[in-house]
Order: structure tokens, then C-alpha cells, then sequence
């Protein structure tokens, strides 16, 4: 239950990956006004891709706002009205080139819950058949990295892996094995 009424709601921008709503907002319990900016965003899916040998398939990715390579699991933003086990599915096999044999939901996050509704759905890839990528612009260059358990441990220990959904993703796997 919330402590608020909303007085206006207006979308401020649009954009490809997101948008920005600004609500006006008034507390019930004092009357003062607020503003909180949301950044509304369609959510994804996170692919956690297991081999027969107990290794996690990573991607390591340029990624542009940190101006940096990123160790992470494949990933992607839901298409409009997709099905977050379809997204899941189309990036393992575009990122990577794996499709999986069994696929699985291991649960889901909030990735940024103060001011933006992200939601990500983590999925448990298995049986897996290598193929062909099919990389999307911007995605040249992407490096398939295979990892036992305790190489991933490392790398967040040593903060090599600091991607939080990866990290998430790997938490809750180990948790369900």
C-alpha cells in the first residue's frame, strides 16, 4: 500500500532501450508534494548457460557507457509483448551460438528498484549444441568465455566479474543446486 496520490504523470522522454516518466506525487499522511523520476524500461532475460562439463559460458562484451569489456552472462531486453523464455532463448543463441536442450527459470530481479522498473528473468540453460552466432550490431568482437564454478568465485572475489545480473544469476544457481 503506498502513502501517496499522484497529481501528474507525463513521460519526459523516449527512447530506443528506455523511457523517463516524472511523476508529481503528494504524501497523504503531511500533504508536501514530491517528484520522482522512473525510468521505464520493457525488462530482459539473463541466460545462464551450463556445459555437460560444469562449465558456465560467459561473453565478455565492450560496453559503452563504462567505455570498457564486460564479463557477463548472455542477455538481452524483451521485444514488445515478447515472452521473457523467448528473449532468453534468442540471446543464447545470438550471443553465443548455443541453443539449449532444456532451459529453465531460475527466478527473477529488480535490477535498479529506487528509480527504474527493470525486471530480469534468469534462466538455467542445459544440454547445450554449439551453432553459429548471430550478433546484433555493436556486438563484433564479443568473446565466449567458458568458466568452472570456483574461476567464477575468483573473478568476483577479485573483482574482474562485477556484473550485477551475472552475479545474481550465479547466486541463485548455486543456491538451487
Amino acid at each position: 500500500m503506498n502513502n501517496f496520490k499522484i497529481k501528474k504523470s507525463e513521460i519526459l522522454f523516449k527512447g530506443k532501450v528506455f523511457d523517463i516518466k516524472l511523476d508529481e506525487i503528494e504524501y497523504d499522511s503531511s500533504g508536501n508534494n514530491g517528484r520522482r523520476e522512473v525510468v521505464l524500461h520493457p525488462g530482459g532475460a539473463v541466460v545462464l548457460p551450463i556445459t555437460d562439463k560444469g562449465k558456465i559460458i560467459f561473453v565478455r562484451q565492450f560496453r559503452y557507457p563504462f567505455q570498457e569489456w564486460v564479463l557477463e552472462l548472455p542477455a538481452g531486453k524483451l521485444d514488445p509483448g515478447e515472452d521473457p523464455l523467448t528473449c532468453a532463448t534468442r540471446e543464447l543463441t545470438e550471443e553465443t551460438g548455443y541453443t539449449a536442450g532444456k532451459i529453465a527459470k531460475l527466478g527473477h530481479i529488480y535490477t535498479t528498484p529506487g528509480f527504474c522498473n527493470e525486471i530480469l528473468h534468469i534462466y538455467l540453460a542445459e544440454n547445450l549444441t554449439p551453432g553459429n552466432h548471430a550478433r546484433e550490431e555493436g556486438e563484433e568482437g564479443m568473446q565466449i568465455i567458458e568458466l568452472t564454478i570456483d574461476e567464477v568465485k575468483n573473478k568476483i572475489n577479485s573483482g574482474e566479474l562485477v556484473d550485477a545480473k551475472s552475479i545474481s544469476s550465479v547466486m541463485m544457481y548455486l543456491n538451487k543446486s
